[in-house]
């Protein structure tokens, strides 16, 4: 038998707080997670599940935000990610027996949090992957690779006022759908909500990441436990509960940020005296050079934490002057899902940041 939770508001603090370390740079705004998980607490009960409360053959629908965080119009409502579920079991005809979220983060680590509350579907603790990634396909659990795979997708989100409503089915490659739907978010001023690409419990259980919820909440504890202690205590038992270690601390000397494709796309530099520490990003960190030396590389998570406050700061907070810690968290230590370990997902991280990356993840 499976284990099964009633998601509450202890919950939700702590998840939207570890998620967003896990998200490592990206995963969407804690505060957009919040409010959502939170009026999900307010409309019903919705549940967190295990695969093992699940049939092999029941039906997981992945839900996600698509987009880029720092876009300044973005514009997503909690209906349009019920109106995703909806729209979709309109579209196919299949019944959804639960809910998975594409990746950890701030706001990812409780997407379908709000759908099971209004919908009576429960939320799976199966997340595509165990910490937050730039494109589609790499959540999509390795379904690239199954040929003739055919993926669809809902995606909707945008400003009725502003004439950027969006509502898209797209039916096709998992390249191709992930490329339309990226083009909707844009075109609905930098975000969308979307439902795609699903799936048997049994075939999550063997390319997803179950349990990666969990640890998103023992994270969010922790930190929560440790708050009363000051920021570097925090820190540290962040580091200490995901096996990992303060890299870098110093003060953020520059920020260079550019919204682009559905991205956010650029790096930080910190200082600490004579020494440079500089991460690149494609919303979610992919690199970490110390000085002249690579230090950490995508899929590792590396994630900002801020030293006045202990709380983790996504790649579209982070300020010029902010004091800050680098966390970083080997590959081998997380919770990964199969988009994480196909070498060709990963030429599109190199052309984004300029750096090489394969050849330190797969040689």
């Amino acid at each position: 038998m499976g284990s099964r939770i009633i998601l509450d508001n202890e919950v939700v603090e702590a998840a939207v707080l570890g998620g967003a370390v896990l998200g490592g740079g990206g995963g969407g705004s804690m505060e957009m997670g919040r409010q959502a998980a939170r009026l999900a607490v307010e409309l019903g009960s919705p549940e967190l599940i295990t695969l093992d409360s699940l049939p092999e053959d029941a039906v997981l629908l992945t839900v996600s935000a698509v987009g880029a965080p720092a876009a300044r119009t973005v514009y997503v409502k909690p209906v349009h990610y019920i109106r995703t579920v909806e729209l979709f079991q309109k579209y196919t005809g299949q019944e959804i027996r639960g809910l998975i979220t594409n990746e950890c983060g701030g706001l990812a680590a409780v997407n379908g949090w709000l759908q099971a509350a209004a919908l009576g579907i429960p939320v799976v603790d199966a997340p595509c992957n165990g910490r937050a990634h730039p494109t589609g396909v790499m959540g999509s659990m390795g379904l690239h690779r199954l040929s003739g795979y055919v993926s669809r997708q809902v995606a909707v989100g945008g400003n009725p006022q502003t004439n950027s409503y969006v509502e898209v089915f797209a039916s096709g490659s998992l390249e191709t759908a992930a490329a339309l739907v990226r083009q909707a978010s844009v075109q609905a001023g930098g975000m969308v909500a979307v439902a795609r690409n699903p799936v048997t419990a049994g075939y999550a259980r063997e390319n997803a990441a179950p349990g990666a919820i969990g640890r998103c909440i023992a994270v969010g504890r922790t930190i929560i436990e440790n708050r009363s202690r000051g920021p570097l205590p925090v820190i540290e038992g962040v580091a200490g509960v995901l096996q990992g270690e303060i890299a870098f601390t110093g003060r953020v000397a520059a920020v260079d940020l550019e919204t682009t494709g559905g991205f956010d796309v650029g790096r930080v530099v910190v200082r600490d005296g004579d020494r440079l520490a500089e991460l690149t990003f494609w919303n979610e960190y992919m690199t970490l050079e110390i000085g002249s030396v690579r230090k950490g590389t995508f899929p590792d998570l590396l994630a900002t934490m801020d030293l006045t406050t202990g709380l983790p700061l996504s790649s579209a907070e982070i300020k010029a002057g902010q004091e800050i810690a680098i966390l970083h968290v080997h590959r081998d230590r997380l919770i990964l899902g199969r988009g994480m370990k196909a070498p060709e997902l990963f030429q599109v991280v190199e052309k984004a940041t300029g750096k090489e990356v394969i050849k330190y993840i797969f040689s």
